[in-house]
């Protein structure tokens, strides 16, 4: 029924009409119009309107990827253009034992797959279950068998079967778990009694119709799908087959960090044809590395962001967008950040070149196995013609010096201000606007962050300085050039501009530092060699000259061919030299490969009076002046 036009009706028939009208709508069938005057009628029918256009827009928002929030529909919606969103990952630890007084007349003893270790104690308000995939067997010497370094992963070890039904076209295999680390899933399939083990798949390239693999679908609450061949893009399934999946069901992220684990696996040794479960003499868990690398489902605005990336880049890396989405996404998706740059980019140019620097999830730096391995995958996606290159991690990191003026009638006790400042600092430099390539130190807000901290501080003189810890190569000549990304500050016409911490040199006996001299066109100058009395001198005396270049401009040093004996700082087992200087501007920029980060372990924050404030001096006569310019040592202590 609709409404017609009311100019020809009187009010009793308007309201007939639209009683009728409403009543004609399913959302109103029981609605009791009786009594109703006309303006509760027109109230009904706008409200009907207003929710049915609300609706048809939800339903408008929910059909494209840009717009859509739920789960479910951003997932069928990445699905339609190839792409699946990354799993939750479960977190893995290494831990050694053994086993002792065992019979004389076994030769090997199995650690049996399934749970095998447990927190000892409540992580986090919580417990967790390691396992491990397959069974373990060693071998036994002198009634002695050694479980070393075995690999474990959090969560419990689910198993789930089916049976494949060819007369059951609309048959599917559904995982019913949530939680899945789908790269430690395994399937196989057995056949006439044949089991064979198939392997996943994420897309139909170098696929045939003898293939044994398997694909995945997520679908609704977070489950997972299995897919098969079809005899053309896989191998078929034949009726009876039965499928066995195996997969570990985790926490995430919150099962990282844990260090002391106990033993609650099943061991056993056959004897007689029979297995015998051993619960004795096995020696407590010895952690190797502790739990890391567990982290939660794609979120949908990951989603949202990498799908229509994955799909625009069509299995191939021609751009730096499509070497950053196929890498995080593909190839290593343990990755945590990426910077990927062209060639022609770098100062000389280096043509036919795109350059990766990879942040991993666990740990600073990728070993070189896994560095081989992400260039060899890529081979497949580059064009022909431009060569990858793995760089290792590089740190820019911001130190700050603060000096932070508080009234004293607000808070009696400055340590209290000081602590609140640091933990507040400790959140920024935790938080996701640093810590990652291309991230950006944002002066003003760090500012805000330090007057906001208490309601008594009244203002902050606030210095910075950038710093890169270079790892050298000891006894042995080698080049360095050092790059900070950041333009550098000249804080003294006639030098000293950037500091260094100490290290030998072969043919000097004491310890040496790197400083600069501008040359007259204040864009370049040269790096030079000097000692010092003592490291609080302000007496250097130069020992070598022109060691090296500096670019004011690019915020690179380089040095020439230099055989370092041995370096005053030692970080992470490694011999470094950290160097510092004094950006142009206080907004540092993480550029290309270095990793931006905020070191408040090497920060001094210094609490200061306000007398002005605090009513001391209202004429401000003895007020302490803190300088907003770089000074002090010569050398980084």
């Amino acid at each position: 029924m609709s409404l017609t036009n009311f100019s020809n009706l009187d009010f009793d028939q308007i309201k007939t009409t639209l009683k009728a009208y409403l009543r004609s709508n399913s959302n109103f069938t029981d609605y009791d119009f009786e009594g109703s005057n006309l303006s509760t009628i027109l109230d009904v029918l706008a409200y009907n309107t207003y929710i049915t256009s609300y609706n048809a827009n939800m339903v408008a928002n929910e059909v494209f990827i840009d717009s859509a929030t739920l789960r479910e529909n951003v997932v069928s919606l990445a699905r339609n253009i190839g792409y699946t969103p990354r799993s939750r990952k479960a977190s893995r630890a290494t831990v050694s034992f053994f086993v002792a007084d065992l019979p004389e007349n076994i030769s090997t003893l199995t650690l049996k797959k399934g749970v095998v270790a447990s927190t000892t104690r409540t992580f986090g308000n919580q417990s967790f279950v390691f396992s491990i995939l397959e069974d373990i067997t060693k071998p036994v010497f002198d009634n002695t068998a050694t479980f070393n370094d075995i690999e474990i992963y959090e969560g419990s070890l689910i198993t789930s079967k089916f049976t494949y039904n060819s007369n059951n076209p609309n048959q599917k295999f559904i995982l019913p778990n949530s939680g899945i680390d789908t790269s430690l899933l395994s399937v196989e399939v057995t056949s006439n009694d044949i089991k064979t083990k198939y392997y996943l798949h994420n897309n139909i390239f170098d696929v045939t119709k003898d293939s044994r693999v398997f694909f995945i679908q997520e679908i609704e609450d977070e489950r997972y799908e299995l897919i098969f061949g079809d005899g053309v893009f896989g191998a078929a399934l034949n009726d009876g087959d039965e499928i066995t999946a195996s997969y570990i069901v985790s926490n995430g992220s919150s099962a990282n960090g844990i260090s002391q684990f106990s033993f609650a696996g099943i061991l056993n040794y056959i004897s007689t044809n029979a297995p015998v479960i051993v619960t004795s003499g096995i020696s407590l868990l010895s952690t190797g590395l502790i739990s890391s690398g567990g982290e939660e489902i794609e979120s949908v605005e990951s989603i949202k962001k990498y799908a229509p990336r994955i799909y625009s880049s069509q299995n191939r890396a021609i751009t730096s967008n499509d070497y950053e989405s196929l890498v995080k996404n593909v190839i290593y998706p343990e990755t945590e950040s990426i910077s990927v740059f062209g060639g022609e980019e770098l100062v000389p140019p280096q043509y036919g070149k795109v350059f990766i620097s990879i942040k991993p999830r666990t740990g600073d730096f990728l070993p070189n196995i896994t560095k081989e391995n992400i260039k060899s995958k890529l081979k497949s996606y580059a064009v022909a013609g431009i060569v990858p290159e793995i760089l290792d991690l590089k740190y820019l990191n911001i130190e700050v010096d603060s000096k932070v003026y508080y009234n004293t009638n607000l808070s009696s006790n400055p340590n209290d201000v000081l602590t609140q400042i640091q933990n507040n600092v400790e959140r920024y430099a935790d938080s996701t606007e640093l810590n990652k390539y291309g991230a950006r130190f944002k002066y003003s807000k760090f500012l805000k962050i330090i007057d906001e901290s208490h309601r008594s501080i009244t203002s902050n003189i606030t210095r910075i300085s950038i710093r890169r810890d270079v790892r050298v190569s000891l006894n042995t000549f080698a080049t360095y050039s050092i790059g900070f990304g950041n333009r550098f500050n000249i804080n003294n016409q006639s030098g000293y501009n950037i500091r260094s911490s100490a290290f030998k040199i072969s043919g000097i006996t004491e310890q040496v530092y790197i400083s600069d001299i501008p040359g007259s066109n204040q864009t370049t100058g040269s790096i030079f060699l000097f000692t010092l009395p003592s490291p609080t001198s302000t007496t250097p005396t130069i020992v070598r000259r022109n060691v090296g270049t500096i670019d004011y401009e690019q915020g690179i040093i380089n040095i020439n061919p230099i055989n370092i004996t041995s370096t005053e700082k030692i970080v992470n087992g490694q011999s470094v030299i950290q160097i510092s200087a004094t950006p142009k501007s206080n907004d540092v920029i993480g550029l290309q490969d270095l990793y931006l980060q905020l070191d408040s372990s090497n920060s001094l924050f210094e609490m200061v009076i306000d007398e002005v404030s605090s009513g001391l001096d209202p004429s401000a006569s003895n007020f302490i002046v803190s300088s907003s310019y770089t000074n002090g040592n010569l050398v980084r202590l």
